[in-house]
């Protein structure tokens, strides 16, 4: 195991057990069998860590539910949303459930910056979503309905990871799903609208450069052994400087990716790039 996912692992342990505040890096370090020196090459402060933590857990998430989006046909896309979404939170129930007990404390503005940023992430995944399956139906309502989606998410996650409630996550989509639909097709007085949406926090994120995505893949090439994910990422990274391949080949190399523990951020990047 890499010292840096050593580090993040017994971290988190340590983290859901006492909190962020309470725990130290020498807390980290003991239990981890390393000197304050390895931890400072990997990290250079515990905030550091915790932001690294957040990313990992967010972009794991982001990059599943995304996939499953894309993937599904328009019958069953709401319900593998759901289920995606459960299945994500119950899979992390320690990190998420120490991330929202955590989060109604002071925290500083990059943590802010970035939960925004995975924020809107989701919006965007859920607008495409809305429109994707009720059209013009919706337009007036469509803001207002991820409003209403990132609710029931919210208020649902919150019942069993802090309740103990036994979870059937094909049940909950099931009613999920049913609920959803009875939104979408019987509000017609919209309140929230894109303009306000924006009021909120910054626009709606911009996709990365080209130039952002050969920076993320050449340092995540250096980190990687020898290997097919390897060498699909070198692909795409050329892919990006000079295209030459049709969608088909491109799509066959992010999947080649996207299972790779450490690569589903950068297929869910390279997805939205390629637009596959």
């Amino acid at each position: 195991m890499m010292k840096k996912q050593l580090i993040m692992e017994k971290a988190l342990e340590l983290f859901a057990e006492q909190g962020f505040e309470a725990t130290s890096v020498k807390q980290i370090t003991d239990i981890c069998g390393i000197s304050k020196g390895a931890f400072y090459l990997s990290f250079k402060s515990k905030d550091e860590l915790i932001l690294a933590l957040i990313d990992h857990f967010m972009e794991q998430i982001t990059s599943n539910i995304d996939y499953v989006v894309t993937n599904s046909n328009d019958e069953s896309v709401l319900h593998a949303f759901y289920y995606e979404i459960f299945t994500s939170f119950h899979k992390h129930s320690d990190f998420a459930k120490l991330l929202m007990k955590e989060q109604t404390q002071s925290f500083n503005d990059v943590f802010l910056i970035k939960m925004r940023y995975y924020d809107q992430l989701m919006d965007k995944t859920i607008l495409n979503m809305i429109e994707r399956l009720y059209g013009e139906n919706v337009e007036k309502t469509k803001y207002d309905l991820i409003f209403c989606v990132k609710g029931l998410m919210h208020v649902y996650s919150t019942l069993f990871l802090f309740n103990n409630v036994p979870l059937d996550v094909n049940v909950l989509a099931k009613t999920l799903v049913e609920k959803t639909n009875l939104l979408a097709q019987h509000t017609n007085t919209p309140f929230i609208s894109k303009e306000l949406m924006e009021t909120f926090g910054q626009p709606m994120s911009e996709e990365m450069s080209a130039d952002q995505l050969i920076d993320v893949i050449n340092q995540k090439i250096e980190e990687m052994e020898e290997s097919i994910e390897k060498e699909s990422l070198t692909l795409l990274k050329q892919e990006l400087i000079e295209p030459t391949l049709g969608q088909a080949i491109v799509k066959g190399l992010i999947e080649n990716i996207r299972n790779h523990p450490h690569c589903k951020w950068i297929a869910f990047l390279l997805r939205n790039h390629f637009k596959v």
